[in-house]
């Protein structure tokens, strides 16, 4: 037993990998329980007196706002930890901050760069640790998105996800969702943005399915999703990226290509007329603004989960 979890063992949530399909959905129901309670203003302070650590090593508005509004409404308390404020940026090593930290705090969000980096501090750690983003996962951006589609249609189970664009973060965590949840995942990218096949494995056709035409992607899609095409750390490949990518732009054309009800995500923030029309973002398809706030209810359910257990 931890000292932050007295239900069970201590558990990080570095990845989607982390959680089993048992435990995503449980998450899922929770958190929509959670959200129903704060839209009927009452009070659920599951986490009163306990303290999150925010530890910022690449900056946000969705994270850090969905993080500390979300765990001071469980009756808890945060901390704002940023590179420039912290021995962290005075090259203490990342080994050692968790040692400390995880001393002071009940749980740790951390928002850095590689994956390693966290796993680092998790291994350091007496407290659950939970990835806010690294360049290769964004898992609690992916809850979010699942608590969402579920709000909206049902279980994810048996659908098809179409992913337009970079073989990023989010598209590794939504191969990692379709693996662990049973959904078919439809990805196109231009060449040299593809997913690595060393990352991916060897996928059935019910699992991961690859497009050159991102139009192809679309067809029969539940969901279409995607994300801005230069993310943050790579931009100094802007302008190579946006010749790539102009025929990866989701528009109309592709959303007529998916089912008739389909969805349309995007994890924000968007550029309108570049990864996305302003026609599909700010169309009848889209639940963008459901998903973003989606973020504070998924993380509340999940900082609950981590520190208390099943309730």
């Amino acid at each position: 037993m931890s000292a932050a979890n007295p239900t069970g063992p201590l558990r990080h949530f570095l990845q989607l990998r982390d959680f089993s399909e048992e435990e995503i959905l449980y998450v899922i129901d929770r958190a929509r329980l959670i959200k129903d309670k704060f839209k009927r203003y009452l009070p659920h302070h599951t986490l009163h007196d306990r303290n999150l650590a925010m530890v910022f090593e690449k900056a946000s508005t969705r994270t850090r706002v969905s993080f500390e509004a979300g765990m001071y409404q469980l009756g808890g308390s945060v901390i704002y930890l940023t590179t420039e404020g912290s021995q962290l940026g005075r090259a203490e090593p990342i080994e050692d901050t968790a040692r400390v930290v995880s001393r002071m705090v009940d749980l740790v969000m951390i928002r850095t760069f590689e994956q390693t980096r966290i796993e680092r501090f998790a291994a350091h750690s007496r407290v659950p640790v939970i990835n806010g983003l690294t360049n290769e996962y964004h898992p609690c951006q992916i809850l979010a998105d699942i608590l969402t589609f579920v709000e909206h249609r049902g279980p994810i189970r048996g659908r098809t996800v179409a992913w337009i664009g970079d073989a990023n973060n989010m598209s590794y965590t939504w191969l990692q969702a379709a693996e662990l949840l049973g959904f078919t995942l439809h990805v196109s990218a231009p060449a040299g943005y593809r997913l690595d096949p060393l990352r991916v494995g060897d996928q059935p056709a019910s699992i991961l399915r690859e497009f050159d035409d991102p139009l192809e992607a679309c067809k029969g899609a539940d969901l279409v999703t995607t994300d801005v095409w230069t993310s943050m750390g790579y931009e100094s490949e802007n302008e190579a990226r946006r010749l790539a990518f102009a025929d990866w732009c989701v528009d109309a054309r592709m959303m007529a290509a998916a089912n008739p009800d389909a969805l349309f995500m995007h994890c924000l923030p968007a550029h309108r007329g570049e990864e996305v029309t302003g026609e599909v973002i700010d169309g009848p398809q889209s639940v963008v603004w459901d998903e973003a706030e989606n973020r504070l209810h998924a993380q509340k359910a999940l900082m609950e989960f981590l520190l208390l257990g099943r309730l």
